[in-house]
């Protein structure tokens, strides 16, 4: 039996292989990624690895053993179907009789046009009879700290998300919570809505960037339109641009507000404090 990882030398895969390998020894984890030279570390740990690609799904004929625990991350290729790429990795999982396949998500009240190829994964997944896990993550405290040059040069974080507030947590908060199912036991046929423990408005964001930098950082609140104009304009393909954009419109109406409390949960601990992740990335 081995745990699968798909996506694992991507943002969160690497998360939850270098988490994984703190509670499993090497030789029962598998990676599975499209560039085997990226992976070369992992090998050397003793980490197997399967190179296979979401568009070829001839390569992952045979991946799959029955009993592994498989965790499918979703890919970021927007342009390329990704709820087929996906459904290539759960018709594999089925084939081979696997005993988990979790699936990162999107929350189950986000109605942005990012939720779509999540939703119908999910579809897929419930209809394949497969023992599931969907661990559907909100958003990530890097998807703002991570882009804070453009922040700090203008002195302005700019969003179209009104009031709204987002129960962000960490990658490794994420990665945390899909090691706790992989390992753990009982997580068949569930659904975890994930998000941090306290929820924040970007004018707090403002407030905490001008705290941790000694600069004033203040929230320009712009429409929907606005936000995908100036998004194209740093050279975003338009329909991404407008996919953004509407994630701040669901913001806004609070769709990004998670307290089921799952996360903290799963991860025996409270999830990461904004704060922490805006020190981290101003060290980096």
């Amino acid at each position: 039996m081995s745990i699968v990882v798909t996506g694992a030398t991507g943002h969160l895969g690497s998360h939850v292989v270098e988490q994984l390998l703190e509670k499993v020894p090497a030789e029962q984890v598998t990676a599975v990624v499209r560039d085997e030279a990226k992976a070369a570390g992992l090998a050397a740990r003793g980490v197997k690895l399967a190179v296979a690609d979401y568009n070829a799904p001839e390569t992952f004929d045979g991946l799959f053993a029955a009993g592994d625990k498989v965790l499918l991350i979703s890919g970021n290729e927007f342009d390329k179907g990704r709820v087929g790429q996906h459904t290539v990795v759960i018709e594999a999982a089925r084939a081979a009789g696997v005993a988990l396949l979790a699936y990162t998500s999107a929350p189950g009240g986000l109605t942005a046009a990012l939720a779509d190829d999540h939703r119908a994964t999910e579809e897929v997944l419930l209809a394949s009879g497969l023992p599931y896990s969907l661990l559907r993550n909100g958003w990530y405290h890097e998807n703002y700290t991570e882009n804070l040059a453009p922040v700090l040069e203008h002195g302005a974080v700019v969003q179209a998300a009104g009031d709204g507030r987002v129960s962000s947590a960490s990658r490794g908060d994420y990665a945390a919570a899909a090691v706790a199912v992989l390992t753990g036991e009982g997580h068949e046929n569930t659904t975890y809505e994930l998000g941090g423990d306290e929820a924040w408005s970007f004018a707090e964001y403002a407030a905490e960037l001008s705290r941790q930098t000694g600069r004033e950082i203040v929230y320009n609140a712009v429409s929907v339109e606005a936000l995908t104009g100036i998004l194209t304009g740093a050279g975003l393909p338009a329909p991404l641009a407008g996919m953004l954009a509407g994630v701040d419109a669901s913001i806004e109406k609070g769709e990004l507000v998670v307290s089921s409390g799952d996360l903290s949960r799963l991860i025996g601990r409270p999830t990461t404090p904004l704060a922490q992740a805006v020190t981290a990335a101003l060290k980096g």
